[in-house]
C-alpha cells in the first residue's frame, strides 16, 4: 500500500521534534483537520499563534537525519510505517486519546485487520496462570481472534506461543524499536510469529532501547488495538492492570481470569472482577460480549480424558493438592501423613498424570477432577 514519502517525511518531523508528543500533536492536527500537510504550509506566526515554540518551528523546518532514515527504514522488504492519515492504520487504534502519531510495524500487515483480543498478565505466573493462558489462548483462535500482547516473559510469552500452536495469528506490541527485541529471550519467538503470518509493532524508532517509561504508553496501543483486553493473572501492583485501565478508558472490554485468594499472583484479576471486568472461565465468556463474533461456538482445544480421582492410585491424598503450587510439607500436614510417605505417593501420582512438580511443591493438573 504506497504512501508518498514526503508525507510520510512530515509525520516523522512532527514526531522528532521536542516536546511534541501525541497529545500535543492531536491538538496542533485538529487545527488543520488532521491535514499533515496544511500544518506544514503554514508560516512561522501562524505556527506561533498554535502555540509552537521558535525552537520547535526551526525543528519543523530543518528535519534532523532520522526523518530520512525513518523514510529509508520504511522503504526495506517487510517494513511498514503508518502515520495516522495511513489508509492500513487501524481504526479502533487511531479512535482512542492521544494514538500514536506513526506505527513502526515489521511482518504481514494484514494482520493489523483482524478482530484482536489483548492477553495479558504478570511476568511471573503460576502453573495456573500458564495453563489457563495457553487454553484460553488456544479456544480464542479457534473462534477467529487474533491474539495481541507485549512479547514479555511470562504471560504473554505463554499467550503468544498456544496462539501459534493452535494456528492462529498473533501480534506482539513492543516496549522498544523493532531492531531492539525485548526480552532477548523472545528473540525467537519473535521470529516464529513472523514466519506465521503475525506482526511486531512499535512507535518508536526502530533502533531505541527499551526503558521503563515505554512500556506503560506501550499498554495503551495493546489494548487500543483489540476489542477487549482478558487479563490472566496479575498482581495488585501488575503493569497488566494498567492496560486494563486504558481498556476502560478506551471505551473497550475488559475479561479477568478469577483466582485462589491465597494466590498473590491472582489479586489483581479478583480486584477487577470486584470493580466490574466480566469473570472468565472460557473462552465462551468472552466471545457473548464481542457481537461480531456471535456466531461462534464454544471448541475446546484436545485434551486429555478427565479421570475421577476414584480411578487413581492415592486419591484421597490428590485432593491435598490445589491447582496453585502446593509445597510437599503442606499436602503432609493436610494428609497427616510422614513427608517420606508423601513424596513417593506424589512422585506415583505424577506418573499417572495427576499432578506436576514445580518450583516449591506441586500442583494438581486440570484433566484430573473430583468424584
Amino acid at each position: 500500500m504506497s504512501y508518498p514519502s514526503e508525507r510520510l517525511a512530515h509525520w516523522l518531523t512532527l514526531d522528532s521534534v521536542t516536546g511534541i508528543g501525541p497529545v500535543t500533536a492531536a491538538r496542533l492536527l485538529e487545527q488543520v483537520e488532521g491535514d499533515i500537510q496544511a500544518l506544514f504550509d503554514r508560516d512561522d506566526g501562524q505556527l506561533r499563534l498554535m502555540g509552537l515554540s521558535p525552537e520547535q518551528i526551526r525543528q519543523l523546518r530543518w528535519p534532523t537525519p532520522a526523518v530520512a532514515n525513518g523514510v529509508e527504514w520504511a522503504n526495506q522488504q517487510g517494513n511498514y510505517l503508518l502515520p495516522l492519515d495511513h489508509p492500513a492504520y487501524p481504526p479502533l487504534l487511531a479512535a482512542i486519546p492521544a494514538a500514536p502519531l506513526l506505527l513502526y510495524c515489521r511482518g504481514d500487515l494484514s494482520a493489523l485487520g483482524l478482530p484482536q483480543l489483548a492477553m495479558v498478565g504478570t511476568r511471573h505466573p503460576t502453573y495456573a496462570g500458564k495453563d489457563n493462558a495457553a487454553r484460553l489462548s488456544a479456544e480464542l483462535v479457534a473462534g477467529g481472534l487474533a491474539i495481541t500482547s507485549g512479547l514479555a516473559l511470562g504471560i504473554d510469552g505463554v499467550c503468544h506461543q498456544q496462539a501459534l500452536v493452535a494456528g492462529g495469528i498473533t501480534l506482539a506490541v513492543l516496549g522498544s524499536g523493532l531492531d531492539c527485541i525485548y526480552p532477548k529471550r523472545h528473540q525467537g519467538l519473535a521470529a516464529t510469529m513472523l514466519e506465521q503470518g503475525g506482526l511486531l509493532i512499535s512507535e518508536l524508532v526502530p533502533d531505541k532501547g527499551p526503558l521503563a517509561e515505554h512500556f506503560p504508553r506501550r499498554n495503551r496501543i495493546i489494548s487500543g488495538l483489540s476489542l477487549g483486553t482478558l487479563v490472566v493473572e496479575a498482581t495488585e501492583q501488575s503493569g497488566s492492570l494498567i492496560t486494563a485501565r486504558y481498556a476502560l478508558e478506551q471505551g473497550r472490554e475488559v475479561f479477568a481470569v478469577p483466582g485462589a485468594p491465597q494466590n498473590e499472583q491472582a489479586i489483581g484479576c479478583n480486584r477487577l472482577i470486584q470493580q466490574g471486568a466480566k469473570l472468565v472461565l472460557n473462552a465462551a465468556d468472552i466471545m457473548e460480549e464481542l457481537p461480531m463474533l456471535t456466531g461462534w461456538k464454544c471448541q475446546t482445544h484436545p485434551e486429555l480424558k478427565q479421570q475421577h480421582n476414584r480411578e487413581l492410585p492415592y486419591a484421597a491424598l490428590l485432593d491435598n493438592v490445589g491447582y496453585e503450587t502446593t509445597s510437599v510439607d503442606t499436602v503432609a500436614e493436610r494428609a497427616q501423613l510422614p513427608v517420606d510417605v508423601v513424596l513417593g505417593r506424589l512422585v506415583e501420582l505424577e506418573l499417572a498424570g495427576a499432578v506436576i512438580a514445580v518450583a516449591g511443591g506441586y500442583v494438581r493438573t486440570r484433566g484430573v477432577n473430583h468424584v
